[in-house]
């Protein structure tokens, strides 16, 4: 469409429109065109062929459909990834399962995730259809290891469906302690709750529940000690999948002012969500990933609330040290934040470990306290600490948020 010259100005706000009719006049159904954008790329219909006689020459191909197969190319090198299902059954296992089809190799970052040949289809296999391996991503499947949650913890997973990070939440958990699994959309709970039975997930409890009104402050959350959120996002890592690199709005590089109010949109309520997450009081670990290539919704959003999180407790740690893409410099301490490469590794991921010390007992300080009850040192060292921040919001009672907006303030009001 570019080499034929047709968007004009009028017809550049349609362009999604006008793609469609294009395929559909040079490829698809030769029905009638009757609506005025019809009307006016029929009258372009001869520069449309010589533009794509002159791209099929360019490329050294004879039709259409060669011209389709040079993408499919790059599309075919993206290996396999499968995340074996340790609730049901062992990695060696299904090593030797599947090498009876493939070749095998366990991957060097993610434990339990191996990786297959390009184009394995094991959408019909016997391990798959009983849930002993997922078919998942290797950056997807980075963040449930991030969060690293121990058997026995009290989890939220604050995005869940369609549940593939949540029963790999409670395969690293061995099936111990619980999972709350927050979805909002109905169709959606049904296949979470789909995707638990299969894994054998017994530790997971649904929750048709919007995230956001989960009251921090309750009882039944006191002892959540990690939080696993992917929320609603542009989608833009995985466009290998969606063909995205196909469209002309692809290959120009830009981003139109659709896009640019859609992305500001889902910022908002992804720095909502997360702000949200970080007020839950037991809270130590919390990772916040997205499948985006954007910074509006990776490094700026983290960025953005840094401030808060401090008031909280909370600081950026770096997960999977040895990963070599890290985080856009922003700001500093963006080399924490994980990046996965769309180019290199297929697919555009990115990962925030938010952590918090010191707010609870280390597993054998009971013991500890029973064994030197007489050792005031001891007894001493077990006790549970807390940031200085929150130590002086609960003498003043309120919330280390609501102490840190009462601090903005003071800090902005004129000197008297």
């Amino acid at each position: 469409m570019d080499g034929a010259n047709v968007l004009s100005a009028k017809w550049k706000k349609q362009k999604e429109l006008m793609y469609i009719i294009t395929y559909d006049l040079l490829f698809g159904q030769k029905g009638s065109f009757t609506g005025d954008a019809e009307k006016y790329l029929m009258l372009k219909k001869d520069a449309l062929q010589s533009a794509l006689s002159r791209i099929l020459r360019r490329k050294g191909v004879k039709d259409v459909e060669d011209l389709v197969a040079l993408d499919k190319v790059s599309e075919l090198q993206k290996p396999r990834y499968v995340r074996v299902n340790t609730l049901k059954i062992d990695t060696e296992f299904a090593i030797r399962e599947l090498r009876q089809q493939y070749a095998v190799q366990k991957d060097d970052i993610v434990p339990d995730l191996l990786i297959l040949p390009p184009g394995a289809d094991l959408h019909n296999h016997p391990l798959v259809m009983n849930g002993s391996i997922f078919l998942q991503g290797k950056a997807s499947s980075m963040a449930a290891v991030a969060l690293g949650p121990k058997p026995g913890w009290e989890v939220i997973d604050a995005c869940s469906a369609p549940g593939n990070k949540t029963v790999h939440l409670a395969a690293l958990m061995k099936g111990e302690g619980k999972i709350l699994a927050c979805e909002l959309n109905k169709e959606r709970v049904k296949r979470l709750k789909d995707n638990v039975k299969l894994a054998g997930a017994t530790n997971v409890k649904v929750m048709h529940e919007d995230f956001l009104n989960l009251d921090p402050r309750h009882p039944s959350y006191s002892k959540v000690r990690a939080i696993l959120l992917d929320p609603s996002c542009s989608g833009s890592g995985t466009a290998f999948e969606r063909l995205d690199h196909l469209l002309p709005s692809h290959n120009a590089g830009g981003t139109d002012l659709v896009d640019i109010k859609r992305l500001r949109k889902l910022a908002s309520f992804q720095k909502k969500v997360l702000e949200h997450a970080l007020s839950f009081p037991a809270v130590e670990r919390i990772v916040y990933s997205t499948c985006s290539i954007h910074q509006i919704e990776n490094e700026d959003l983290v960025n953005s609330v840094l401030p808060i999180a401090s008031s909280y407790g909370f600081q950026l740690a770096t997960t999977f040290p040895q990963w070599p893409r890290r985080g856009l410099p922003t700001f500093d301490g963006a080399e924490h934040l994980l990046r996965t490469d769309l180019t290199i590794d297929k697919e555009g991921f990115f990962i925030a470990l938010f952590v918090r010390e010191g707010i609870h007992q280390p597993e054998d300080c009971s013991k500890n306290a029973e064994n030197h009850a007489g050792s005031v040192t001891r007894k001493s060292s077990c006790r549970t600490r807390k940031p200085l921040n929150i130590f002086i919001a609960k003498m003043l009672k309120v919330s280390p948020h609501q102490q840190f907006t009462l601090w903005r303030k003071r800090a902005q009001a004129p000197a008297t």
